[in-house]
């Protein structure tokens, strides 16, 4: 799984799993392209790795801010050859008769917008080269929703089937896209699922950690190794795969 002379874009850098995305590239010699609002995570990998990590403070859901910060990798390292959308958001569990439009419109925008934007901005740059690597993070929970989940789980089916269409379209170009479906993953962002009002260590280890067949939550280092994998000549025949990372949750 050769990375070294491969540069990457990983949207949501600053987060508990997007961090981790950029420390498995880092370590295996990837230039890479930081992109986040929240920088303060990102410190000292900047230290560790000067020459290698690019760090950028991005709004993914502002076209010029997209673009700028696609421009500046390419700039800055001469290619790119990965984009990987880490970046996204929770929903609450909430009812859908009380779920806001600007509460959808935001967790849309995030969650599948962005993508779009990303992949608009950085697929000239693969076509020229003739290859390149997309990998989307959808959700496990487009195929087994939970109750209340509906503006997430819409925004995670909409990225599934844009990473379909993008890997038809962008074959001839040997361009690869793909997405990855984790289950419930050990971060943050998984308390943020949790209704108002109920305990949220409670609801990660009863219904979260429960519902999966292996028995453990998802680290973010089992999403990272699946992403640097797809980003590899070892699976350079998989496009327009969903690959879930799951713990058998979506059987």
């Amino acid at each position: 799984m050769n990375l070294e002379n491969k540069v990457a874009i990983i949207t949501g850098a600053g987060g508990g799993m997007g961090k981790v995305v950029v420390e498995q590239f880092l370590t295996h010699g990837t230039k890479v392209a930081a992109i986040d609002l929240d920088l303060d995570g990102l410190n000292e990998l900047k230290t560790q790795y000067p020459q290698q990590l690019l760090v950028i403070q991005g709004d993914l859901t502002d076209e010029q801010s997209v673009e700028d910060a696609v421009k500046k990798t390419a700039e800055t390292f001469g290619q790119i050859d990965v984009l990987a959308n880490v970046a996204g958001i929770a929903q609450a569990a909430t009812d859908i008769e009380k779920v806001s439009l600007k509460d959808w419109e935001r967790i849309m925008a995030i969650n599948s917008t962005a993508v779009f934007l990303t992949s608009r901005a950085t697929v000239p740059y693969m076509k020229q080269q003739k290859s390149g690597s997309i990998i989307n993070i959808a959700s496990v929970s487009v195929d087994r929703p939970r109750p209340g989940l509906n503006a997430y789980v819409a925004s995670k089916g909409a990225t599934i089937s844009l990473t379909k269409a993008l890997a038809i379209e962008l074959a001839p170009y040997n361009i690869r896209v793909n997405a990855i479906n984790p289950g419930p993953a050990d971060t943050k962002m998984l308390g943020e699922f949790t209704a108002s009002g109920s305990d949220e260590g409670d609801t990660k280890e009863r219904v979260f950690r429960k519902s999966v067949p292996l028995g453990e939550l998802i680290t973010p280092e089992a999403i990272a190794n699946c992403v640097l994998y797809l980003s590899s000549d070892l699976a350079k025949m998989m496009t327009g795969s969903v690959v879930n990372v799951d713990g058998g949750r979506g059987i």
